[in-house]
Formats: C-alpha cells, sequence, structure tokens
C-alpha cells in the first residue's frame, strides 16, 4: 500500500521533474497557427496530460490558447514572464526578481508570474518540528522513566492512561487550542509581534507528539528485566540511579525508536500548523516569525490547484519530497537501533 501510494503521488509529480511542466506566460503562439502545430505539439504547449487532451474538442483547445496569448500580452515587458518557475534552479536558489531590490526565497504560486521556490516550506517545517521535538521529547522521556521506574503503582495507573489519551484528541482541536488560548497566552510572556508562528505551532504539536514518544518509551524503558535493577539496587543504588544508569542505557534502542516515530508524526502533521502557524511563506530563520510548512501548503493549495497545472504538479512534488524524508529518517532509524540492540546484546 505505501509503495502503490508513492507510485500515485510519484505519477503526478513526473512531469516537473522530468522538466515538462513550464510556467513562461511571455512564450505564445498565435491562434492561427494552431493547424500549423502536431497533436502532440499542441498538447505541449497547452501543458494537458494526454488523458485530459484526449477527446477534447477544437473550441476548447482554441479558447485555451486565446487564454495563453492573453496571458502572454498582459505580461508586457515584464522578464520574469519569460521565466519557467519550475525549473529547480528557481525552486532551490534564491532569485532577483523584477518588483525585488535582492534575490529572495518566495513561495508565490498565485499571481501573474508564479513563483515556487520551496526553501521557505523546508525552513518552516525544520523549525515547527525541531520545536516541538525539544518540547515534546524531554517531556516525554521524564515522564516515562518516572511512571516506569519510579512512581508507585497506584499513581501510574492514572498517569500512563492521561497522557496515552491525548493521542485521542483529534488534531484540530488541539489547533483551535492553541489559535484560542495557546497564542494569546504565550505573545503576552515573550511580547512578540506576530501572535501565530513557529514557536506556537511547534508547542502545540509537541503535546501531540507526547504520547507517542511516551508510550514507545515507556513500553521500552518496561521491558528492561527486573533483575537488572534488583542487581542495581543490591550494590547500594538509589531507584533513581538504577534508572538512569542502568535501565535507561538498556532500553536506548526503543527510546531512539520513540524519537524517531516522534519525528514522523511532527513532520508530518498537517492541521495544527496549519491553524497556528500563520502560514507566510517568509524566508526566516526566528522561531517568532510566522512559517508555513510542506503539509499545511499541500493542505491549504491542493484544492484550489488546477489539475494538471504547473502548480498541482508542484503540490505533488513536495508531497514526494516529504515522502521520501519520512521514509529515510524511519529507515536510517531503524538500522541505528538495530546497531545500538546489537551492541547492546555483545553481537557487534
Amino acid at each position: 500500500m505505501v509503495f502503490l501510494i508513492f507510485v500515485f503521488i510519484g505519477r503526478e509529480s513526473l512531469p516537473v521533474f522530468l522538466g515538462k511542466t513550464d510556467t513562461a506566460t511571455a512564450k505564445f503562439i498565435p491562434v492561427d497557427q494552431m493547424d500549423h502545430l502536431t497533436p502532440e505539439q499542441l498538447r505541449q504547449y497547452l501543458l494537458l496530460s494526454p488523458a485530459e487532451f484526449k477527446g477534447k474538442s477544437r473550441e476548447f483547445l482554441r479558447h485555451k490558447m486565446e487564454l495563453r496569448e492573453e496571458e502572454a500580452k498582459e505580461s508586457g515587458d515584464n522578464k520574469d514572464a519569460a521565466i519557467n518557475t519550475t525549473r529547480w534552479r528557481y525552486m532551490l536558489r534564491p532569485y532577483q526578481w523584477s518588483d525585488y531590490n535582492r534575490p529572495e526565497f518566495i513561495w508565490q504560486p498565485r499571481g501573474e508570474i508564479q513563483k515556487f521556490n520551496i526553501i521557505p516550506l523546508v525552513v518552516g517545517s525544520l523549525k515547527v518540528t525541531t520545536v516541538a521535538l525539544l518540547i515534546s521529547v524531554p517531556l516525554s522521556l521524564a515522564a516515562a522513566i518516572f511512571v516506569s521506574q519510579l512512581c508507585p503503582v497506584r499513581i501510574r495507573e492514572l498517569i500512563k492512561p492521561g497522557i496515552e489519551l491525548l493521542a485521542g484528541i483529534p488534531s484540530v482541536v488541539l489547533g483551535f487550542f492553541a489559535l484560542n488560548v495557546m497564542a494569546g497566552v504565550l505573545q503576552g510572556i515573550f511580547h512578540y509581534r506576530s501572535a501565530l508562528n513557529a514557536l506556537l505551532a511547534g508547542a502545540a504539536l509537541g503535546l501531540a507528539v507526547v504520547p507517542v514518544v511516551f508510550s514507545i518509551a515507556e513500553d521500552a524503558l518496561t521491558s528492561v528485566p527486573r533483575s537488572y535493577v534488583q542487581a542495581a539496587l543490591a550494590l547500594g543504588s538509589s531507584r533513581w540511579q538504577a534508572a538512569w544508569q542502568v535501565v535507561v542505557p538498556a532500553a536506548v534502542p526503543g527510546i531512539f525508536a520513540a524519537i524517531v516515530l516522534g519525528f514522523g508524526r511532527a513532520i508530518g502533521e498537517t492541521m495544527i500548523v496549519l491553524m497556528a502557524s500563520g502560514n507566510a511563506g517568509v524566508m526566516s530563520w526566528s522561531l517568532l516569525d510566522s512559517a508555513r510548512t510542506i503539509t499545511a501548503t499541500i493542505a491549504a493549495e491542493l484544492g484550489e490547484a488546477v489539475q494538471g497545472s504547473p502548480h498541482y504538479r508542484v503540490l505533488f512534488m513536495i508531497g514526494v519530497l516529504l515522502f521520501v524524508v519520512t521514509f529515510l529518517s524511519n529507515l536510517a532509524g531503524e538500522l541505528v537501533m538495530q546497531r545500538l540492540k546489537g551492541r547492546l546484546e555483545g553481537k557487534r
């Protein structure tokens, strides 16, 4: 199923990877030259897929050519109108557009000149995910160590289900909570200008990641043989020393797996960041500025993108990049976990 999903999104984004999309509006073919084009040339000029081109009437194709010609004439002398912004040069590196004083990273798919630089989306995703992990991982691991090794049984029966119930809260509810409660609280504490920013989105996202990391880490700590703890206590260690110096090192593979899955949960979240990040595609490393993530971009724009258009293809392309990143991170986590497990078991 995962492979089929990848094939589907990869098929839709393939024209971008192969360089077969073109956003240049200054290049146009006069409508009266329509009869001089082969069907394949006409399809490529109108940016239609073979399935979309098949069965279209002559009136429809002529109308598409007229629209293309009108766009080119409206562009006038704008030098940016001749640029194909779906080339990797413009999607990965800064470019000085005609209305700007310096090269900029810009994601602006709507307008006369469509700009598809994906670097602001990548930076926004990294900022939000980093904040979420910095908040959730220490809290989750501390709670897992306390619940599995230190707290009385009666308290454990209250704390563990309470934390795990957080996983049942819909992400849209956490998004509303961040929007209506956390935004005002954090702005009152830090006195920043933009109420919706990467810090707020990361803090709210951390609440969604906590139960994932906690559950897996607590299971890993609990699975450590009790004989390890009993031996440490018999040698004079306190319960905290036994937990920190014996149990935690023995459970490192499971804890690492919990962190990797927490990363996957954070970078793939949509609703929380869509509601709390501000959704401004600006290139900024500051956590107090609004941010725009890859997942929020896909959710916000895919419904309005014309099927088969360059915008539509680019959205699927960044979906492929997100899929590859999560797949490689999980694969790397699995390899590291197996290596750590092998060392603990004395196999390597």
